[in-house]
C-alpha cells in the first residue's frame, strides 16, 4: 500500500488515506474519494500520467517562492528557494539589503523586528513578507481589566422602530449603550456576510454567498411596515423584498448627495475591484436566476458568464450599470451601518465592542467562489466525519478554501475575509476553528461518510489571524469544540486564541459538571451557543420535546431520564460554586436556574465570558436546531422589545448585574 502511486501523491497533498473514529477504529479512504479530492486541489489523479505529473507538481511547487511568505517577528525567516541577494523594503518605507544563507529547505535571512506585510525581492523573484507578531491581541488589553464579559446577538432578531421586520445594524447600535451601562464590554453578532439578494428564501448566516462583502439586508432603512413589524418569526422574503426596495429609493437619493458621492467614491477606491466584482455577480446571478430557476449556481450560467474577467461579464456589466452602481452603494451603506454600530460600542464604553463571526465556508454558487476560483475548492463540500450523534456524518453544503490555491495566490482571499471581518470590530469569532488545521472534505453527491481529512496551512493562518488581530487591535475567538487534532487548542492559546467553553461540555469523565475555577483561562466561557438549547429550554426539556417532534431522538423516555440526572448533578455542582446557597432545593422555576447558571459561568476561570441574550432574557427557544430546515424556524425569532428596551426587565437586570458582580470577584 505504501508504494501505490495514489496514495503518495495524497500524502504528499496533505489528503488524510485513512481516519480514526470516535470508538478509535481506523477506516480507510476509498480511491474514488481521493481522486476526487485531489481534483479540487489541482492535482489531478485519474490515470497514472496523471499522478506522475501532479506529484512532480506537488513536490516542485515546494521549492518556489511563492507570493507570500509568511514568518514570525524576531526569527530568522526561511525562504523556499535558493540563495541570492535580497532586497527588502518595510512597510514604512526602509530598504535593507544583504545576502539570504543556504539551508535544508531553501535559505534563510535574518529576523525582522517589525511585524506587517514587507515587500522581498530575492534574486529575480518578488514575494510579500507577512511578518508576525508572537500573538495576537488580548481581552486584557483590550479591556484594561482582569475578566470582562459580553452578549451574544442574533443581529436579526433585534428590533427597532420602523425595522421592516428585520434586525439590522442601526437596532444593534442602539442596543450597545444599555448593554455597556449594565457592564457589557462586547457585543458578538451572528454572521454578517453577503447572501443572495436575487434569492430571498436563502437566509441562514452560515451558508453566504461571500464572505468578503456584507449582507446588505442589515443595512438601516428610514421607513418601515407595521405588519412585517408585529410578526414574531421573520418573513424573510418579504421582509427582504421591503428592505431592498427602501434601499432602493435611499440609492436613488444618495445619488444627488455630494457629499456621500465623495465619501462613496473613496470607499470604492479602498476596495478595488473585488466590490466592483461582487456587485455584478450579484445583478448576473438576477438575471439568470431570474429568468430561469435552473441557472442559480454560476456553473449553468452560459460558459461565457462563468469568469468574472470575461469580455461578455465585462460588456455585460457596462449594459447593466445602475443596477451594479446600485450594488456597490449596498455595499457601502452596509458598511456605515457596520461602522457606526462599533462606533456606538465604543462611546458606549466597551473596550472590544462588536466580535464578528467568521462562517467556516461559502455556498459554492456564490460571489466568492465564482470571482476566486483557484483559491476555492470546487467539487467539494464540508462537514464533518460519522459519530455517536452523526452515524452518517454530516454534510453542510459548503465549501471552503483550497489550502493549495490559498498558497499559490498569496492568501489573498483570506486576507480580504480577515480585513472584512474586523474592519468595524473589537473581535472575531471563527466558526469551526479546526479548519485552521484541517477539514472534512466530501466530493460533491456523495454522503458524509464518504470524505476525506484534507490538512492546511495552519502555520501560515494563524500568523495572518495574528497578524490582523494586532493591526486591528481586536480580539479572536476560536469554537475549538467537537474532535480536535492533537495539540491544536495549546498551539491556539499560545498565538493568543480564546477558545469557548460551554457549560452543558464542561464535565469530567465521571459526567460530573466541572468547577468553574477550572476552566481554561484563555477562553470565552458561555451557558450555551445559538445551535444548543437556552438555559430555560434545557431546564424545562423543550429541546428533547423538539427533537422528539422531529423523531430525531429514538427513545424519550430515556432522554428525559437522563435530563433529570443532568439537572441534579448541575445544580449540585451551582451549590458547590457558590452560584446558588448550599441548602438551595432543585428550582421548579425555570427562572431560578437561569439565574444561578449565569453567575456560574461568571465564576468561570475564563478571562471571557459571552452570555447569549436569550439566556441573559430567559427564553425558551433556541436560535438553530441543527439537521432540521423548514422544520424548526431557524434563523427567524425576533426579541419581543425594541433593541433600546431589550434589557430593561426587572430579571434581566438583575441577572446581568449578578453575572457582572460574579466577574469582579472571580
Amino acid at each position: 500500500m505504501s508504494g501505490d502511486p495514489l496514495i503518495a501523491l495524497a500524502k504528499a497533498a496533505g489528503v488524510s488515506v485513512s481516519w480514526k473514529d470516535v470508538f478509535g477504529q481506523t477506516h480507510t479512504v476509498a480511491p474514488p474519494t481521493l481522486r476526487a479530492v485531489l481534483r479540487a486541489v489541482d492535482l489531478p489523479a485519474d490515470t497514472d500520467t496523471d499522478i506522475a505529473e501532479s506529484m512532480a507538481r506537488a513536490t516542485t511547487s515546494t521549492r518556489n517562492l511563492p507570493p507570500l511568505v509568511t514568518a514570525d517577528l524576531g526569527r530568522r525567516i526561511e525562504l523556499p528557494a535558493p540563495s541570492a541577494r535580497y532586497s527588502l523594503t518595510l512597510e514604512d518605507g526602509r530598504v535593507f539589503d544583504g545576502f539570504s544563507e543556504p539551508s535544508q529547505h531553501g535559505s534563510t535571512m535574518p529576523p525582522i523586528l517589525e511585524h506587517g506585510y514587507h515587500r522581498l525581492i530575492l534574486g529575480s523573484a518578488e514575494t510579500v513578507l507577512a511578518v508576525a507578531p508572537p500573538r495576537c491581541f488580548t481581552v486584557p488589553e483590550a479591556t484594561k481589566a482582569g475578566k470582562s464579559w459580553g452578549l451574544g446577538v442574533q443581529l436579526y432578531a433585534l428590533r427597532r422602530d420602523h425595522d421592516a421586520g428585520l434586525g439590522d445594524f442601526g437596532a444593534l447600535a442602539m442596543l450597545a449603550a444599555p448593554a455597556a451601562r449594565l457592564g457589557a464590554q462586547a457585543l458578538s453578532i451572528s454572521p454578517v456576510h453577503a447572501q443572495f439578494s436575487a434569492d430571498l428564501d436563502r437566509f441562514s448566516p452560515y451558508a453566504p454567498s461571500s464572505r468578503t462583502a456584507l449582507n446588505v439586508l442589515h443595512g438601516t432603512i428610514e421607513t418601515g411596515n407595521e405588519k412585517l413589524e408585529s410578526l414574531s418569526l421573520i418573513d424573510w422574503p418579504r421582509a427582504s423584498r421591503f428592505r431592498l426596495q427602501a434601499l432602493r429609493t435611499m440609492f436613488e437619493a444618495a445619488q444627488k448627495d455630494g457629499a456621500q458621492q465623495a465619501e462613496l467614491a473613496a470607499f470604492v477606491s479602498e476596495h478595488g475591484d473585488r466590490l466592483r466584482t461582487h456587485a455584478i455577480f450579484e445583478v448576473l446571478h438576477a438575471h439568470f436566476f431570474g429568468h430561469d430557476h435552473t441557472k442559480w449556481h454560476w456553473r449553468n450560467w452560459p460558459q461565457e458568464f462563468q469568469t468574472p474577467n470575461s469580455p461578455a461579464v465585462a460588456a455585460f456589466a457596462n449594459t447593466h450599470e445602475n443596477d451594479v452602481n446600485f450594488h456597490i452603494w449596498l455595499q457601502f451603506h452596509a458598511d456605515r451601518g457596520l461602522a457606526a454600530a462599533q462606533k456606538a460600542c465604543r462611546d458606549a464604553g466597551m473596550g472590544i465592542g462588536l466580535i464578528s463571526d467568521l462562517a467556516v465556508g461559502t455556498d459554492s454558487g456564490g460571489s466568492q467562489c465564482w470571482s476566486r476560483q483557484e483559491e476555492t475548492l470546487l467539487g467539494l463540500t464540508v462537514g464533518a466525519p460519522p459519530d455517536l450523534l452523526q452515524r452518517d456524518g454530516q454534510n453542510w453544503g459548503l465549501t471552503a478554501f483550497s489550502p493549495r490555491g490559498l498558497t499559490a495566490n498569496g492568501f489573498l482571499t483570506y486576507r480580504e475575509m480577515l480585513h472584512t471581518a474586523l474592519a468595524h470590530a473589537g473581535g472575531m469569532r471563527i466558526d469551526h476553528a479546526m479548519g485552521l488545521n484541517r477539514l472534512w472534505v466530501i466530493p460533491d453527491g456523495a454522503s458524509g461518510a464518504e470524505g476525506a481529512y484534507l490538512s492546511f496551512p495552519e502555520r501560515d493562518l494563524i500568523r495572518l489571524i495574528a497578524l490582523e488581530s494586532q493591526n486591528h487591535r481586536a480580539i479572536v475567538l476560536a469554537e475549538d469544540l467537537g474532535t480536535v487534532p492533537d495539540g491544536f487548542q495549546d498551539r491556539l492559546r499560545d498565538a493568543g486564541i480564546d477558545g469557548m467553553r460551554v457549560l452543558w461540555f464542561e464535565r469530567a469523565q465521571d459526567q460530573h459538571f466541572v468547577h468553574p475555577s477550572h476552566w481554561t483561562q484563555r477562553a470565552a466561557a458561555m451557558t450555551s451557543t445559538h445551535d444548543l438549547a437556552t438555559l430555560v429550554g434545557w431546564w424545562t426539556g423543550r429541546d428533547i420535546a423538539w427533537r422528539e417532534k422531529l423523531g430525531h431522538v429514538s427513545d424519550t423516555t430515556q432522554a428525559r431520564t437522563e435530563r433529570a440526572n443532568d439537572k441534579n448533578l448541575i445544580w449540585q455542582a451551582f451549590i458547590h460554586s457558590g452560584a446558588t446557597p448550599n441548602d438551595s432545593p432543585l428550582p421548579e422555576d425555570p427562572q431560578k436556574f437561569a439565574d444561578a447558571a449565569c453567575v456560574h459561568v461568571g465564576r468561570s476561570a475564563c478571562e471571557l465570558v459571552m452570555l447569549p441574550i436569550e439566556d441573559a432574557l430567559g427564553l425558551v427557544e433556541q436560535p438553530n436546531l441543527p439537521g432540521t430546515t423548514d422544520q424548526h424556524p431557524n434563523w427567524r425569532r425576533r426579541l419581543e422589545r425594541t433593541a433600546e428596551n431589550t434589557l430593561d426587565g426587572e430579571a434581566t437586570i438583575a441577572r446581568l448585574a449578578a453575572l457582572d458582580a460574579a466577574r469582579q470577584a472571580s
